[in-house]
């Protein structure tokens, strides 16, 4: 990095600096900066209206001034304009006012980046308070002139490491370097992966979040090589750690490979989806996110799964709505052997379809399936199409349907009928 030259007060003339905040051409610089705020606002406003942002947005955030671009904005107006003032008007507030605008936007944006591209992961916190604390600080030297001073003593601390000559700074620089270009990526990688996954579906919707994670991987790994290329890491090293990480997965992370290959190939091949409902080691619930490790399946019940996807490729799967989303119930129920069957057939029938939810077709059906030792046994089979909204639910509603139907119609459900013989005694 350049020796910075900024024409700021030295640390000897700070008195000089607060007795021109003093003067009155402050007040004049207070009313500039606030206009090229509002002139910001503004922008942004009129921006946010014709994009129409979706969910979270890393530009424009959840309100106007949320968003990275209205920092953005204010600083390259606050920048032109001291440019502009600067010929005829002592400056002292836009000294000030600049960095603490470009603290600002970089706390802004790798913040809202970490925020979009891994949600609410409880580390993003302490990331997000490490580089508030290091734009702040960085503003402060900056402004009391000291980043030159301070850069200056870092350098004097090298060491030499076979060829390369490290110091302090170097190490600092390449640092900030590193974690700007993984920000930059994880925010294009975000941006793609929005655009992507916006109006996708179904099958599209699986294969779309394949090609967002391919993309992702790319970048990161991209992404990689530039921040170890910008902290000074000769990447012709890597041919060695390479050729270990090869070994390591063909010997302990052999498994953890398997699982991400196993992810792409669902993705690819779109066997099972985001949506279908599946029943996987007698767990049964609706995929809700597919990773490249893992995949999401919620149950009903609210539970969810987190299951391996090497055990969905090489275990037996049973999709229930991989070819449509309709699923078939049952209900069983008992009545008298004198009781009139196409009577309870009919009411069996117009239970089922009293119900919103149960499809017309295919039609449901009742059955006499079998003569039981209390009474005769009906099975009255249906469809659903939204299995999601809940199971349990509509057969206990046709189920309530059923017995207030066969207490007006006078059917009798029988209790269980036992009769004991007792063994006359000698």
């Amino acid at each position: 990095m350049a020796d910075l030259k900024p024409h700021l007060p030295r640390a000897q003339d700070l008195d000089s600096w607060f007795a021109a905040l003093m003067q009155t051409s402050t007040l004049t610089e207070l009313g500039v900066l606030f206009a090229c705020g509002a002139l910001a606002w503004a922008i942004v406003w009129v921006a946010r209206r014709a994009a129409e942002p979706q969910g979270p947005s890393v530009l424009f955030g959840r309100r106007v001034i949320d968003g990275v671009l209205f920092p953005l904005i204010w600083l390259s107006l606050a920048y032109v304009v001291q440019l502009m003032l600067a010929t005829w008007l002592p400056l002292a507030l836009f000294r000030i006012a600049v960095p603490a605008l470009v603290s600002l936007a970089a706390i802004r944006t790798g913040v809202k980046v970490l925020q979009v591209a891994f949600h609410q992961t409880p580390w993003v916190r302490w990331l997000e308070r490490t580089i508030s604390w290091v734009a702040w600080l960085a503003m402060v030297l900056w402004v009391s002139g000291l980043l030159p001073l301070v850069l200056h003593e870092l350098d004097q601390i090298h060491w030499k490491v076979g060829s390369s000559n490290l110091s302090i700074r170097n190490i600092i620089e390449g640092g900030l370097t590193a974690g700007a270009v993984l920000i930059l990526t994880l925010w294009i990688s975000s941006a793609i992966e929005a655009r992507l996954l916006r109006s996708a579906t179904g099958g599209q919707l699986s294969l779309r979040k394949a090609v967002s994670n391919a993309i992702r991987a790319l970048l990161m790994f991209v992404g990689l090589l530039l921040a170890l290329s910008a902290v000074g890491i000769d990447l012709t090293a890597l041919s060695v750690l390479g050729g270990a990480v090869g070994v390591g997965i063909g010997l302990g992370l052999q498994k953890l490979a398997a699982n991400y290959v196993s992810g792409f190939v669902i993705l690819a091949e779109r066997s099972m989806r985001i949506g279908d409902n599946v029943r996987v080691d007698n767990f049964e619930g609706r995929i809700t996110d597919i990773n490249a490790r893992y995949t999401v399946i919620r149950a009903v019940t609210g539970r969810e799964s987190i299951v391996p996807n090497e055990m969905l490729i090489n275990n037996r799967v049973e999709n229930l709505s991989l070819a449509d989303s309709k699923v078939w119930q049952s209900t069983v129920v008992s009545v008298a052997y004198d009781s009139d069957v196409a009577l309870v057939s009919r009411l069996l029938t117009d239970a089922a379809l009293a119900q919103e939810r149960v499809l017309r077709n295919p039609a449901p059906s009742a059955a006499l399936s079998a003569f039981g030792a209390d009474g005769l046994e009906f099975t009255l089979g249906y469809w659903i199409e939204d299995p999601e909204n809940g199971q349990l639910n509509v057969r206990s509603a046709i189920n309530v349907a059923i017995l207030d139907a066969f207490q007006q119609n006078h059917i009798e459900i029988p209790f269980p009928q036992r009769v004991i013989h007792q063994a006359a005694r000698e």
